[in-house]
């Protein structure tokens, strides 16, 4: 028999720990640090993760009369961490097998003080609330230690309203399914069958485990790599649910080139979501579906561009939700779900997809759609070249008055036009060939006279005897260009070594208004340009779509 871990010295907890001991909030736990010189000081952790010694936390609370008993969980919870440190999963899947044991054994490396703590909470809970309220404990630690390991709450909410009723009688599946929280909380409680895979051996052992332990009938979790080693080569599912690993380009790619499950394509190192969506659809049965946890950016990354468009070209892909922000566990970023369904027969494909952008709604919020928020996009709209399946983009243009913003535009543009007209100076022959030509002075003597500072990015005038609109005209002229022109062809204006005609300050006003005159012109140019360019897509789109039509 192996030996068995020495008892910790002193288990250690976080702030929110000692939140949960004391029955406050986090927010007043950080009050305390900062107000109580006495508070004890960290044993262990990091500067933004600190942890403390629970019999010193215990004594302050208790000098303080802040203190509260500390219920069997969070003592389990710590004789968990001290004996497993950062394997929790290896502890928690420990305590489950006890509990399930008919005989009372108990695994080697589970400690004496954890297995007194364990049956001593089995005998006023059940064993299975006693797992899930562990694997609670467990989901709430990972988030916010910032870990995608475990699906959140607000994911199992999202899948689960999306799916809709599931029938008793179902298979569901997830080939990642972690400790098990989506696949056994989607669907009735009894009834259907669910089978699972999942690379960790120990979330595996304690998924199993916690199926069992909360009698629920036909549940397998099997261990292993889904994509590299299939345990479940033969099952066609009903229903496919996961919250798949993310960012992986070890995914197995060099040795599955030619596995018969990339029927849209084979993924690239880069698009490995890519990889688990055709995986899941390979284990799904005519008529089935799959809904998957997938990264915003699978939606537009240029990689993942042909799998994309044979989704939609086939007719599989029928609807994609973005999640508010906020519901992963591990990030803010906005997530999506992917809903993929098997054609039973020909005919039986997808004519459209259902966009819905709910990313400007709260993450505890409705997951009802308004009407605003949902669009529904042909597949010809979709197979553009870029094939980019992101729903705001589709909603948005989808609730796009085209008519009402290509008559504004129209507008806009007429009246910019006959205005650029009119901002064109009126010019005449000059009597000299160049100004320039004739009297001059650099723009550096005028500095040493305290004439013009050297402003950004270009200098200007300080006397009412020098207009700054004809200095600076006359500092983009072609002659001071071509002395700011590097041997490279660098241009960079050389303010100092620039030179201007000497004139009166009436003669520079002149100028300087033709110069102002110019500036306004080109600048009004550039935005008669980019209407033109809006003007024109905004048609070429609404032709396209059908949103506008030929006038008479």
């Amino acid at each position: 028999m192996a030996d068995k871990p020495a008892a910790p010295v002193g288990s250690l907890v976080t702030g929110s720990e000692i939140a949960r001991i004391a029955g406050v909030t986090r927010a007043a736990v950080s009050n305390w640090r900062r107000r109580y010189d006495d508070f004890p000081v960290p044993a262990g952790g990091g500067v933004h993760s600190p942890l403390y010694d629970l019999a010193e936390v215990q004594a302050w609370l208790d000098k303080q009369r802040k203190g509260q008993e500390v219920s069997l969980e969070v003592q389990l919870w710590q004789a968990l961490r001290g004996a497993y440190g950062d394997d929790m999963l290896g502890g928690l899947a420990d305590v489950a097998q006890l509990l399930a044991s008919a005989t009372g054994d108990a695994p080697d490396t589970l400690p004496a003080d954890a297995m007194r703590l364990a049956r001593s909470l089995a005998e006023s809970e059940s064993a299975g609330e006693v797992v899930n309220a562990l694997a609670e404990r467990f989901t709430d630690s990972v988030r916010r230690a910032g870990s995608d390991q475990v699906t959140s709450p607000r994911i199992v909410r999202a899948v689960r309203h999306f799916a809709g009723e599931v029938a008793p009688n179902a298979t569901i599946f997830d080939p990642a399914c972690g400790i098990g929280t989506l696949l056994l909380s989607i669907g009735p409680g009894q009834g259907p069958r669910r089978c699972g895979q999942e690379s960790d051996e120990r979330s595996a052992r304690f998924a199993q485990l916690r199926a069992d332990l909360t009698h629920r009938a036909d549940v397998h979790v099997v261990a292993g790599d889904s994509l590299r080693c299939d345990q479940w080569a033969e099952l066609r599912a009903d229903l496919v649910v996961s919250d798949p690993p993310v960012g992986v380009t070890d995914w197995g790619r060099e040795d599955l080139l030619l596995d018969s499950r990339w029927e849209l394509g084979t993924p690239s190192r880069a698009e490995s979501e890519l990889a688990w969506l055709q995986h899941a659809y390979a284990h799904t049965a005519p008529g089935g579906r799959v809904i998957m946890v997938m990264p915003a950016s699978v939606a537009y990354r240029k990689a993942g561009r042909r799998i994309r468009a044979e989704l939609v070209r086939r007719g599989i892909l029928t609807q994609i939700i973005a999640l508010p922000p906020g519901v992963a566990a591990s990030h803010a970023l906005p997530v999506h779900l992917w809903q993929l369904r098997r054609p039973r027969a020909l005919g039986d494909a997808a004519t459209s997809v259902r966009m819905v952008d709910l990313t400007a709604n709260d993450p505890d919020g409705s997951l009802d759609a308004q009407t605003e928020q949902v669009a529904e996009v042909s597949l010809i709209e979709l197979l553009d070249d870029a094939v980019d399946l992101t729903p705001g983009r589709r909603v948005a243009e989808s609730h796009r008055d085209y008519a009402a913003e290509y008559q504004s535009l129209r507008q806009e543009l007429t009246a910019q036009v006959r205005l650029l007209a009119e901002l064109l100076p009126t010019l005449i022959a000059g009597a000299n060939a160049s100004v320039v030509d004739g009297p001059t002075v650099s723009v550096a003597d005028l500095a040493r006279a305290g004439l013009v500072q050297y402003g950004d990015p270009e200098p200007v005038s300080v006397s009412d005897q020098l207009d700054t609109d004809f200095l600076q005209g006359f500092l983009r002229s072609s002659a001071n260009t071509r002395r700011s022109t590097s041997d490279s062809g660098t241009f960079r204006l050389d303010g100092k070594g620039a030179r201007i005609p000497q004139m009166d300050i009436a003669e520079q006003q002149r100028y300087g208004a033709a110069f102002r005159a110019l500036q306004e012109f080109e600048e009004l140019a550039r935005r008669v340009a980019e209407l033109s360019k809006q003007a024109s897509h905004l048609a070429w789109d609404g032709l396209g779509n059908g949103a506008l039509a030929p006038g008479e």
